[in-house]
């Protein structure tokens, strides 16, 4: 990339790309600096490395995986060897505790293998790429293969334990005998947000790492082991959610079960929307940052939000039967509320407990959904809902909008890359056309030859017909205060699918909406659940998961959820309800779980 354009133009994204990393998921944005178009480069046609048969998973059958012992580790890299993959490192590893993104769980005896896949030089940017992976076997094998994907922009192989969902899980899939793989999907930290510049690379993160590192994972297994893996699961939250959702749809032969949370399935899509966000709360923010942009966290203050929060309580707080802090019917809140009415309009100045009339029109823009000057919608609209007075709510809106948004419109999704002539951060969220710019997702070139909503998505998100006929099984679980990925989204691609199906696809998907969670995790919600355990028994024992059972994390929790109300038990516990049952109070301590019933 040093060879295209100028240092001046790379440093000012890479504080965009650097935020975005260590933020997890954001972060603050850039300043601006000189650019230099990057020009048309003819892509790398060298032959790819010729592929191993991959070790093909038997189509799903309610019998139960058989457990094993691993039978070698440290000469795992001359055993194992695999087509294009080369093992940095093969290690035992002690039993003992893993913490993982401030989560400490206990962690068996496993063999650790860390390696990568098909390292290149990219003749369009000159950077050296390559599939990143690291693979823990666990010495005492449950007979299950777990593919973890991860978050943002990826970028980082973080380690491999496998998420159960929710917020702070008490296990993984590692310490329930999985063996589990995680990937940096194809891009070092180093090189966010520049690799999208190259074209393989944006193919890897959308979903060829899946591709590549599936078989690759399944040979490793077969010869640890000595014999292939009975069930294959797959699972991630965000991003992870997202590259769930396409291995549905294009790796349906290979997975037996898969574990979608807060699914980003229209990213590119969510990514506009974010930034037609800061367009709008520029317009009603009242200080700059130090660096004279404008301070979008000025927009609504967090007293003005705790009053929207509040009132969508008081209209729909009661509509699933307890009046608990939780709005569980959220269809019904969506008829029940309104901005323009059940909020106090400000009569003069801003005092926390009432809204502007303009900040009124920009929270239901944003609310209403992402839209271009002819009113055509460009991502979905969000339901109103109790947390999103919340942190993490915040996070996403007035922060992440300017440095992980900006970034993966600049250079993954737009075809070419805008941010190769563009200032980055907030300047650039501010110049970008919802008219001219918004099309790039769909956009091709000759040298990008697949759109970003083509690599990002699902082919046809309602067509799970090869998962469905070949008897695996979808769980999916969205939080619906996330700030980013819409769970309103996700109910449209559900209903979509029970269409599709004959009015009914809970034979094989179910979508769980978690009430009050944030993205991925927190809020005022029951957030901590494991959804690992039901779908391994919906797949190999039959028993489909009509609830799922959830708690708050409160005094005593592993990881305790700050932003839980002070009125709530420590320990209250919710049944998870599948769409369209709503979680409904019955009768007795509205605490505890056994109270409420999916109807």
């Amino acid at each position: 990339m040093d060879r295209i354009v100028s240092s001046s133009w790379r440093t000012a994204w890479a504080v965009v790309g650097t935020a975005v990393l260590l933020g997890g998921c954001g972060g603050g944005g850039g300043g601006s600096s000189g650019f230099l178009p990057i020009f048309p480069v003819a892509p790398n046609t060298s032959t790819p490395p010729a592929v191993t048969p991959p070790v093909v998973t038997p189509p799903a059958t309610s019998s139960e995986a058989r457990p094993g012992t691993l039978k070698s580790c440290t000469d795992l890299a001359s055993q194992a060897a695999f087509s294009g993959t080369v093992y940095t490192s093969v290690t035992s590893v002690a039993a003992g505790a893993l913490t993982v993104a401030g989560v400490s769980t206990p962690t068996p005896a496993h063999c650790l293998v860390q390696g990568k896949m098909n390292e290149r030089t990219s003749s369009v940017d000159g950077r050296v790429y390559a599939i990143g992976f690291e693979m823990r076997l666990p010495v005492d094998w449950n007979g299950r293969f777990f593919y973890q994907a991860n978050g943002g922009l990826d970028g980082s192989v973080v380690p491999a334990t496998g998420g159960v969902g929710g917020g702070a899980p008490t296990t993984t899939a590692l310490n329930m005998g999985f063996a589990v793989i995680s990937s940096d999907a194809g891009h070092s930290g180093s090189q966010i947000p520049f690799f999208g510049i190259d074209p393989q690379a944006r193919l890897d993160y959308g979903y060829n790492a899946v591709a590549q590192l599936t078989p690759m994972a399944k040979n490793l297994i077969a010869k640890a082991y000595g014999r292939g893996a009975d069930r294959s699961y797959f699972g991630g939250c965000s991003n992870g959610g997202r590259h769930a959702m396409v291995a549905a749809a294009r790796s349906a032969n290979e997975y037996d079960g898969i574990l979608a949370g807060d699914p980003g399935f229209n990213l590119p899509k969510a990514a506009v929307a974010q930034l037609y966000g800061v367009q709008q709360y520029v317009q009603v923010t009242t200080a700059n940052t130090p660096a004279g942009k404008p301070d979008l966290q000025t927009a609504f203050t967090q007293a003005e939000m705790d009053t929207v929060a509040s009132a969508v309580l008081s209209k729909c707080d009661a509509l699933d039967g307890a009046t608990d802090g939780l709005v569980a019917n959220v269809q019904a809140c969506k008829a029940a509320f309104t901005l323009a009415t059940d909020v106090p309009t400000c009569g003069g100045a801003r005092t926390g407990s009432c809204l502007t009339a303009a900040q009124k029109t920009v929270l239901d823009n944003v609310f209403t959904g992402a839209r271009n000057t002819a009113g055509t919608a460009l991502y979905s609209s969000f339901p109103y809902d109790a947390g999103i007075n919340r942190a993490d709510w915040r996070q996403w809106k007035f922060s992440n909008s300017q440095s992980l948004d900006t970034a993966a419109v600049g250079f993954v999704f737009s075809a070419p890359p805008l941010g190769t002539s563009r200032p980055p951060g907030i300047d650039f969220a501010l110049g970008f056309s919802m008219d001219a710019d918004a099309p790039g997702i769909f956009a091709t070139t000759a040298l990008y030859t697949e759109s970003a909503m083509s690599f990002m998505t699902p082919p046809n998100p309602a067509d799970l017909a090869t998962l469905r006929d070949r008897g695996s099984k979808l769980m999916v679980y969205h939080g619906t205060s996330d700030a980013v990925f819409s769970s309103d989204d996700t109910t449209r691609w559900y209903d979509a699918l029970r269409t599709a199906n004959g009015g009914d696809a809970s034979g094989f998907a179910r979508f769980f909406p978690v009430p009050g969670m944030n993205h991925c995790a927190g809020g005022a919600a029951t957030d901590q659940f494991d959804m690992l355990t039901p779908l391994v028994a919906w797949v190999e024992k039959g028993k489909a998961p009509d609830s799922v059972a959830a708690a708050a994390r409160g005094a005593g929790a592993n990881v305790i959820n700050t932003e839980l109300p002070a009125a709530w038990s420590a320990t209250r516990s919710r049944p998870l309800c599948p769409y369209p049952k709503v979680t409904t109070y019955v009768s007795g301590d509205v605490e505890l779980a056994s109270s409420f019933a999916c109807k």
